[in-house]
C-alpha cells in the first residue's frame, strides 16, 4: 500500500464520532468489581490479569475517598483550560440533589486525575447512602409533576437541552479530553453524538402511543396505555462520559421518568457539566440528579430503594450479574450493556482498503478502550499476509499523545492498572506462540500510554482472544472456511457487536444471520448511531439503548378494560 494511502487511513481516524460502546468491561472488569466486592475479590480479579499485588494494594487504597494521594500539581497548559472551563460555569465538583449543588454530608472528596498526565484537575464530592436516599427521594418526588406535563412540554425542555449542549461542545470536549483522555476531535464527536440522543428523544417523546383492541365482547372496550416506569437509576463508565448519559437520560425524561445518575469517579466532571445545563434547560429541580463517590453504597441504596423501579447500567458483566440479583429483592426493570469480545472478520474477497480502514476506526478509537472495539480480527488466509503488512504499516503511523496536542489519534488509557491489565495479556499471548508484529509495550511517552499493538498467530483458546482487551492491541486470527470463521466469532458468551468485510452480498447476508450478535457491521467499522438500537446477545447484557426501542426500556404497559359500555 503507498505511503499516502496509509496517511489517509490514519488521518480518517481522528475526526471520526466515536459510537457509544461504553461498555463492556467499561472501567475495565477489576474497577467494576472493587464497586461491589471486598479487597480479596479484588486480590483474585487482579491476579486472573497477572497484576502485581503490590499494585493492588495501592489501587485498592486509591479507590477510597478523601485519600492522601501525592497531588501532582497542573502544568500551565491544564491550569488555562481548566480555568476557561470555570468561568463558563461548567466545571461543577459537588452533587446534584433536588436542583442543588450539594457537597457531600461529611465533607470528602475524591481526586479527579488527567489520564495524560497524572495532574489533578479537580476534587469532587464523595458521596454515599445519605445523599443517594436523598436524590432518590428528590427523584421521587419530581415524578409526580415532570410525568404529568404534556409530551410537547418535556420535549421542549429537552430541545433546549440539546441545543444548550451543542453551543458548549467545545467546552464539554475539553473536560472530556482533560478527565478521559482521548484527542480532543474525538471528544467534540462524543459531544455531538452525545446531544443527538437529547434531540432524537426530544422528538419520539411526543410518539409515544398507546394501543386499541378490537374487543371478543360487544358490551367492552379494550386499550393499552404506556406510563413511565417511575425513578431510574444510571450508573455509567468513564469511557464515554456524556454519551452513555444520555443515551440513558434521554429516553428516561421523554417518557417522564425521573433520574438519579451514578457517573464514574473517573470522569464525574462531564457528567456535571451536563447536568448544569440540563437546569439551564429548563428541566425542573430533582428531576436530575448525580451523585458520585462511595459506589457500592451508591449503588446498594440504588438496588435497595423501593422507589427506584429501573436500573440501567452500561459496564462489566460480573458486575451486571451482581445488579441482576441485587434488583430481584424489589423486582426492578433492569436494562444492561455488558461486557464484548466482537470478532472481525476480514474474507478473501473484501476490498482491502475498506477491510483496513474499518478495521483501524473499530479496533483504535478511544485507545480501544470500548465494548465494540474489535476484540479478535480473523484474517482468511488467503489475504492474511497482504492485510496484516498493509495493517502494520498503518497502525506503525498512529500518533499517540495528550489528547489536546494536533495530529494525535490515540491518548492514554485510564490509569495504571488498565496498563497493566493490556501488557499482561500481551505477554501471556507471546508467551503460548503468538507473535508481535507492531508495537507490544508501553509508550515511550510514560504515565498509562501504551503503543498501538497488533499481535500475529493468535489462536482462539488465548487469554487475549477469550477476554476484552480494552486496549490498543490488536489479535489477529488465521482462518480458512466461512464456516470456520463465524465457529470462531461465535465461540464466546459475549455478544454484543461483530463486524464483516466481503464483497459478496451473499456471504453479508449468510454471515449476518449466521453471528450471535446483537450488531453486525457489514463492510463498516463505526456502525452506532441515536436511530438504531443497540445491545448483546448472550452476556453482554438485556435490552436496547437508542431508536424508538429505547423508549421501552423506561415504559410501563398498562391494558384498560371497559365493560357494560353498550
Amino acid at each position: 500500500m503507498k505511503s499516502s494511502r496509509i496517511k489517509k487511513l490514519v488521518e480518517n481516524l481522528s475526526p471520526l464520532v466515536p459510537s457509544p460502546e461504553g461498555g463492556g468491561r467499561c472501567g475495565n472488569t477489576w474497577r467494576k468489581e472493587r464497586f461491589w466486592q471486598s479487597d480479596n475479590m479484588i486480590k483474585t480479579v487482579f491476579t486472573r490479569t497477572i497484576i502485581r499485588p503490590s499494585t493492588v494494594r495501592s489501587i485498592s487504597h486509591s479507590l477510597r475517598c478523601n485519600t492522601n494521594i501525592p497531588r501532582r500539581e497542573m502544568g500551565m497548559g491544564t491550569e488555562n483550560v481548566v480555568a476557561r472551563l470555570k468561568s463558563s460555569g461548567l466545571l461543577q465538583t459537588k452533587g446534584l440533589i433536588g436542583g442543588k449543588w450539594t457537597d457531600a454530608y461529611d465533607g470528602r472528596t475524591i481526586q479527579v486525575n488527567n489520564p495524560a498526565s497524572g495532574e489533578v484537575i479537580a476534587s469532587v464530592a464523595c458521596m454515599g447512602e445519605k445523599e443517594t436516599k436523598d436524590a432518590i427521594s428528590s427523584a421521587y418526588d419530581a415524578l409526580g409533576h415532570w410525568s404529568k406535563l404534556t409530551a410537547a412540554d418535556r420535549s421542549s425542555r429537552l430541545r433546549n437541552w440539546y441545543n444548550l449542549l451543542n453551543q458548549h461542545k467545545e467546552e464539554l470536549g475539553q473536560l472530556i479530553t482533560l478527565e478521559q483522555g482521548k484527542p480532543l476531535k474525538e471528544a467534540i464527536g462524543e459531544v455531538g453524538y452525545g446531544a443527538s440522543f437529547i434531540e432524537f428523544f426530544a422528538e419520539e417523546a411526543k410518539r409515544v402511543y398507546g394501543d386499541i383492541i378490537p374487543s371478543t365482547l360487544p358490551d367492552r372496550r379494550l386499550f393499552v396505555l404506556k406510563q413511565p416506569i417511575g425513578v431510574v437509576g444510571a450508573i455509567t463508565p468513564w469511557n464515554f462520559p456524556l454519551a452513555m448519559i444520555t443515551r440513558k437520560v434521554g429516553p428516561a425524561l421523554a417518557c417522564g421518568c425521573t433520574v438519579v445518575i451514578k457517573p464514574s469517579e473517573f470522569t464525574p466532571l462531564t457528567a456535571l457539566a451536563a447536568a448544569e445545563l440540563a437546569l439551564q434547560s429548563g428541566i425542573p429541580p430533582g428531576v436530575l440528579n448525580v451523585v458520585m463517590g462511595d459506589a457500592p453504597k451508591i449503588g446498594n441504596s440504588l438496588l435497595e430503594s423501593p422507589q427506584v423501579r429501573k436500573i440501567t447500567f452500561t459496564g462489566s458483566t460480573a458486575v451486571g450479574k451482581k445488579l441482576m440479583a441485587g434488583a430481584a429483592d424489589t423486582v426492578k426493570k433492569v436494562s444492561l450493556e455488558l461486557g464484548g469480545n466482537a470478532p472481525c472478520i476480514v474474507f478473501d474477497d473484501a476490498d482491502l482498503e475498506v477491510a483496513l480502514k474499518g478495521s483501524l476506526a473499530t479496533k483504535f478509537r478511544n485507545s480501544g478502550q470500548t465494548c465494540v472495539c474489535a476484540n479478535r480480527i480473523l484474517v482468511q488466509e488467503g489475504i492474511y499476509e497482504k492485510f496484516t503488512s498493509s495493517f502494520s504499516d498503518a497502525v506503525q503511523n498512529l500518533k499517540v499523545g495528550n489528547g489536546f496536542t494536533e495530529g494525535v489519534v490515540q491518548g492514554p488509557l485510564i490509569n495504571e492498572a488498565a496498563v497493566q491489565k493490556v501488557d499482561s495479556f500481551v505477554q501471556d499471548a507471546i508467551s503460548e506462540g503468538a507473535k508481535v508484529l507492531v508495537g507490544g509495550k508501553r509508550h515511550s511517552l510514560g504515565f498509562t500510554f501504551y503503543e498501538p499493538t497488533i499481535i500475529g498467530d493468535v489462536k482462539n483458546e488465548m487469554l487475549i482472544a477469550r477476554q476484552e482487551v480494552f486496549g490498543p492491541v490488536a489479535p489477529v486470527i488465521r482462518f480458512k472456511t466461512e464456516e470456520e470463521a463465524i465457529q470462531i466469532a461465535n465461540d464466546t458468551n459475549a455478544g454484543l457487536a461483530a463486524y464483516i468485510f466481503t464483497s459478496s452480498i451473499k456471504r453479508s447476508w449468510r454471515v449476518s444471520e449466521a453471528l450471535e450478535y446483537g450488531i453486525v457491521g457489514v463492510n463498516e467499522g463505526l456502525v452506532s448511531t441515536e436511530v438504531a438500537p443497540f445491545g448483546g446477545y448472550k452476556q453482554s447484557g438485556l435490552g436496547r439503548e437508542g431508536s424508538r426501542y429505547g423508549l421501552d426500556e423506561y415504559l410501563e404497559i398498562k391494558y384498560v378494560c371497559m365493560g357494560n359500555m353498550d
